[in-house]
């Protein structure tokens, strides 16, 4: 109590303002990481679209049909011509030929090529959704730092300091919405498009043990 009644009311200020000018820079740092992250990202996007999604038609039960009472080779020849993801392929492959012979053992060994899928995907939202998070927030600070700045110039009637100040508090403020906005539509996109490769993916896995 001692010490926090000795301690000056402006130094506290001061301490403050000290560390909220020390992290402009950083903060305006996370965001241009940010945009570039958003950019590589909707690029990524763009690309698995066309180059695996766009004009593939999957017939999941005619798939099921044909694997239906096949040796493995079979299964895995009729099921690596169909137009299944590349990655959804590699899995049914592994499962196919690895050397797990009773129906138990292949069905965890599925379990396990599924918890592994999933947690690759998991880890590849993670990123457009921790960005959709934060990007407001670092947006917030990076336009409340510059204004303090800029109340004193106005204070002391110089123009140009303010009109800088708020420049870089409005392009913070573009900057921190434009990266959550488009990361979050790129986790929606994202997260329709693995929720419906999951369930294809564990029915035909399904199908390959039964």
């Amino acid at each position: 109590m001692e010490f926090l009644s000795s301690l000056d009311l402006s130094t506290v200020k001061d301490g403050i303002h000290v560390v909220s000018t020390a992290l402009e820079i950083p903060v305006i740092i996370v965001l241009l990481v940010a945009l570039v992250i958003v950019v590589f990202q909707l690029g990524s996007v763009i690309v698995e679209f066309f180059a695996e999604r766009a004009g593939k038609k999957l017939n999941v039960t005619r798939a099921l049909e044909e694997v239906s009472g096949q040796d493995r080779e079979t299964k895995l020849e009729i099921l690596q011509g169909k137009p299944f993801l590349k990655r959804q392929k590699r899995i049914f492959t592994r499962l196919l030929e690895s050397t797990a012979v009773t129906k138990e053992d292949q069905k965890l060994f599925a379990v396990q090529l599924l918890s592994e899928e999933e947690s690759r995907l998991e880890k590849k939202l993670a990123v457009t959704d921790i960005i959709a998070r934060i990007g407001p927030m670092f947006g917030l600070m990076a336009t409340l730092i510059p204004l303090g700045p800029g109340l004193i110039a106005l204070g002391q009637g110089d123009t140009k300091g303010l009109s800088d100040s708020l420049l870089t508090a409005f392009d913070a403020t573009v900057a921190g919405l434009a990266a959550a906005g488009v990361a979050f539509i790129i986790s929606k996109v994202r997260k329709r498009w693995y929720q419906s490769d999951m369930m294809t993916l564990e029915t035909i896995l399904e199908g390959v043990i039964d």
